[in-house]
């Protein structure tokens, strides 16, 4: 049994606001060095385009190849990847294909119907505001590699994306050393992924908002990456659009005694492994909770192969935080704003309409947040960081753009170019003024 011991916050304390504001505070700064070798990369794709791509995989994921052409897998490579699974990998992976399709088809069934024009006002003159909604044509996976692979960012990613009608997905998997996740690729040919590429990295990210020779340009970037690919991500977004700029995963969880200690110290330790940033936070209603999940922690953690970046990130980026009641545990939830909420309490119900910042809500005991991760149904990519005080998780409408209708009749054109040319002239542009004009009785 090993003997971390978690930072504690205690909101009685005369210093909590100060104390807790820190903790806020306390990310990663940004690093200058990486900006700068992630704008050389970018320039360099831009400038050199596929032999660019082959000379940084060759440099960072020790990967050799004189053509773009032998880093592409094709679809008959893949489909025995798929055929070389067990009936039960096939299965797992069509059961969380399933879940997760049926649950974005739900979401997309709320949306009007996106290849027609929906109309949204029409007035006593005549004149139609109308929507249009159209699909992404083409659209960029980052699925990682290297250390950790995920089948089920692939699924979590290209389903929804399928779902809302995307034509085409262009998938970047890096593979440090020609070492392949067979699920991984597996699960890109189930999910019908049009082309695979083993690159990774910003040069990956600079293939897919610029385009080389080989490698098609698209309108948007979405999946999870390293500090690089986050980086290139921030570096391309006035090219191509990407889902969001992720950072190290995070959980916080509400913790009232009603839920088995071990189960919220297993909850909290799936996240503490991804990696040594992963920020856990524990806000419990009694400092004997938060002592049983802490003693938890320490059995369960001596035994977890990767326990080095777990204790690492508990002890450098973690918080147990001891509140007086749900209420002050709901203040200090929605002021982290984190990627995974978990409600371990007896009522959690109660609770929800007070949440307002949240990625994903886990209601309840039984709702742990590793079943959201694989196949619970909504997409596991989400905001973090804080981020989800004002973004949202990945779904079918970041697949979807819209275009405004303005069909104005005659009449209507007439009435609103009077005021139009009023405002313009007000604004000095002239032309803007006569434009409107032309649109009366009397231009």
């Amino acid at each position: 049994m090993l003997d971390i011991s978690v930072p504690r916050l205690r909101t009685s304390d005369p210093q909590f606001t100060r104390e807790f504001d820190e903790y806020l505070r306390a990310t990663l700064e940004d690093d200058q060095i990486i900006q700068d070798q992630v704008r050389d990369i970018i320039r360099a794709v831009c400038k050199n385009g596929d032999q660019a791509v082959l000379d940084f995989t060759e440099q960072f994921d020790g990967l050799r190849a004189d053509s773009i052409a032998k880093l592409r897998v094709d679809q008959n490579e893949l489909r025995e990847y798929w055929q070389s699974l067990s009936v039960e990998e096939q299965g797992m992976l069509k059961l969380a294909e399933e879940r997760i399709r049926t649950y974005h088809e739900k979401q997309l069934a709320v949306i009007a119907q996106r290849e027609s024009i929906q109309p949204l006002h029409s007035d006593s003159s005549g004149n139609q505001l109308s929507q249009l909604e159209r699909p992404l044509e083409r659209v960029g996976l980052y699925i990682p590699g290297g250390t950790a692979a995920y089948p089920s960012t692939v699924l979590m990613t290209a389903v929804v994306a399928k779902v809302a009608g995307v034509e085409e997905l262009i998938a970047t998997v890096p593979t440090p050393d020609n070492e392949r996740n067979p699920l991984v690729f597996a699960a890109l040919q189930f999910c019908g992924v049009d082309q695979v590429f083993t690159i990774g990295g910003a040069q990956a990210v600079a293939a897919l908002a610029y385009g080389t020779e080989s490698i098609p340009r698209v309108d948007k970037i979405v999946g999870p990456g390293n500090v690089f690919v986050s980086e290139a991500k921030a570096q391309v977004v006035r090219n191509v659009g990407i889902d969001a700029i992720a950072g190290p995963s995070e959980i916080l969880i509400v913790a009232d005694g009603s839920v088995n200690s071990r189960v919220v110290a297993l909850d909290l330790l799936s996240q503490a492994e991804h990696d040594s940033r992963s920020r856990v936070i524990l806000v419990a209603t009694s400092e004997s909770t938060l002592d049983e999940v802490e003693r938890d922690i320490n059995q369960i953690l001596s035994n977890l192969p990767r326990r080095e970046i777990a204790t690492e990130a508990l002890e450098k980026q973690s918080a147990m935080i001891l509140v007086n009641d749900l209420a002050e545990a709901t203040k200090i939830s929605n002021a982290i704003a984190p990627e995974h909420l978990e409600l371990a309490i007896s009522e959690p119900e109660a609770l929800l309409p007070d949440i307002r910042n949240a990625g994903a809500i886990f209601v309840g005991g039984h709702s742990g947040e590793v079943l959201g991760d694989y196949l619970a149904g909504p997409s596991h990519v989400l905001p973090t960081s804080g981020t989800a005080r004002f973004s949202s998780p990945l779904g079918v409408h970041d697949f979807l753009k819209r275009s405004s209708v303005i069909q104005l009749s005659k009449q209507g054109a007439a009435e609103l170019g009077q005021v139009a040319a009023e405002f313009a002239e007000n604004e000095g542009l002239h032309a803007h003024a006569l434009a409107a004009i032309a649109r009366t009785p009397n231009p």
